[in-house]
């Protein structure tokens, strides 16, 4: 049983975990790698298939080329040296959803090798290594539910056979659940930058394997390790890394010992639980496909495909503080998506204070956002309508609260700032003095005690005054005017 107890807890300064982790990602493209079958998700079941991916014989398999560039894009990407040759192998396994027989991947020598993702890690940075990038096609999908009459019924699906994807290995160089959680964050960002795939973990696009251990700390030797499969989230990723590390802890300190074996997490129970041993290693007889010419990618086609990289996410958030003068912090929000941080760009260009527009985006519309529960995308307020109430603000034209107000309209109106300030008369901020010093004196003669505390020195009750003519002006009032006013007349 995994305790949480204070001694389990002080276990952790006596051993250290060891994690790797193992992504695969598919790639966007229309058809699959080695047909033209459709890789469109949600598809009637068996509808997408051929004789080639269903493994009929005599059927051939034909490279897709964008699978290549997609695949080698997304491993320039992460920083890997490309190979110029590499082989495809036959995986050779027996499972009710692998009609051949055999899986097509790449084995001793993938696609592109030695590259790494750089983390934060407490304080500092972290590079995590990457071991590979290769090419494979997926399998099918069985399905184990929708037989009220039988609980032993198992259907399958192949729509998935034949759907292009690489599989990025980390090196085992990561030694936190939250160096996981970050590194899986960094990678999904960067892959999403690239394009190659919209990396949707509900849809199966992006599926995630983990391989923990744990070893007496300072001890080189890695210990014996067990492989959480089938997680759909990063956070439950994270959430089963931790309980197996307590587990694994827990186990050793009883005077057990680990066995090597396949587990699942239960994200109801916080649980792993054990689906396999892997005491013996699985024999999958790899040998080079006897189908497939060797893939070459020569440094000509490697130039191209270089050309098609985007900046990425590090390097914009470093041009966008030198650029725009936000701060690093604004630039790490600004760039949580490529669209987002294009969207950001284009309204900062056209307005007079990009900094005031970077904290609009945060303040105002990230927050009503999430409070609507939808994405950037979805936004009734455009980018360049918050570069437009920006500017109305730095120009003094509207006050906070007259924007705070607007933004209200438009999300509730599902139009966009511009089109809402039309609509509403073009409200200004009121900066006729006469109308101001009678509102002022109104505000003082009806807060006596509040004036004669200003008076003896309270000197916080000024904001309490601005706050009162603020009010009585419906937030029309200009704040600057005010506080200028208020000066003069308790002076």
């Amino acid at each position: 049983m995994v305790t949480t107890t204070a001694d389990s807890i002080a276990a952790h300064t006596k051993y250290e975990p060891v994690i790797g982790l193992e992504v695969h990602v598919q790639l966007l493209t229309a058809t699959k790698i080695f047909c033209s079958c459709s890789t469109r998700f949600g598809a009637p079941p068996n509808s997408n298939v051929c004789p080639v991916c269903l493994g009929m014989p005599g059927a051939l398999p034909v490279l897709n080329k964008k699978v290549v560039e997609f695949a080698t894009l997304a491993a320039m990407a992460l920083q890997c040296r490309i190979n110029e040759t590499s082989i495809f192998a036959r995986k050779n396994y027996f499972y009710p959803d692998l009609p051949k027989g055999y899986q097509i991947s790449q084995y001793d020598k993938p696609l592109a090798e030695f590259g790494f993702i750089e983390i934060s890690a407490g304080k500092g940075k972290k590079k995590i290594g990457i071991t590979r990038v290769h090419l494979e096609e997926d399998a099918g999908k069985s399905l184990h539910e929708g037989f009220p009459d039988s609980d032993e019924k198992t259907a399958i699906d192949l729509n998935r056979t034949g759907v292009p994807l690489i599989e990025i290995v980390s090196e085992p160089d990561i030694a936190t659940p939250d160096e996981a959680y970050e590194y899986l964050t960094r990678l999904k960002e960067i892959i999403l930058y690239t394009g190659v795939s919209d990396c949707n973990m509900e849809e199966g696009s992006l599926r995630c394997d983990a391989n923990v251990s744990v070893r007496p700390r300072g001890q080189k030797e890695f210990g014996t390790k067990a492989e959480i499969k089938n997680v759909n989230s990063f956070r439950f990723i994270r959430e089963a890394l931790e309980y197996d590390i307590r587990r694994q802890i827990d186990v050793l300190e009883s005077g057990g010992k680990i066995p090597q074996e396949t587990r699942l997490y239960n994200s109801n129970e916080g649980k792993t639980y054990s689906m396999r041993s892997k005491e013996q290693a699985h024999d999958y007889r790899y040998f080079p496909e006897p189908d497939l010419l060797p893939l070459v990618v020569d440094e000509t086609w490697k130039s191209e495909i270089a050309r098609t990289l985007p900046e990425l996410p590090e390097a914009r958030r470093a041009r966008l503080v030198k650029d725009y003068g936000i701060t690093e912090y604004d630039a790490q929000v600004l760039t949580f998506s490529k669209s987002l941080a294009d969207q950001f760009e284009e309204a900062a260009k056209a307005a007079k204070n990009p900094k005031r527009v970077a904290n609009l985006v945060q303040g105002e519309l990230m927050g009503r956002l999430k409070a609507k529960g939808i994405e950037i995308e979805q936004s009734p307020i455009s980018m360049k309508g918050v570069a437009a109430s920006a500017d109305l603000v730095e120009g003094g034209r509207i006050s906070g609260k007259m924007l705070k107000d607007l933004y209200d309209l438009a999300f509730e109106r599902g139009k966009d700032f511009p089109v809402v300030y039309e609509e509403e008369g073009r409200p200004q901020q009121s900066t006729d003095t006469s109308a101001l010093e009678k509102m002022i004196d109104d505000v003082l003669a009806a807060n006596p005690k509040q004036l004669e505390q200003y008076r003896a020195g309270k000197t916080t009750m000024l904001g309490f005054f601005v706050g009162q003519v603020m009010k009585a002006s419906k937030g029309q009032a200009s704040p600057q005017i005010v506080n200028e006013l208020l000066a003069k007349k308790l002076s």
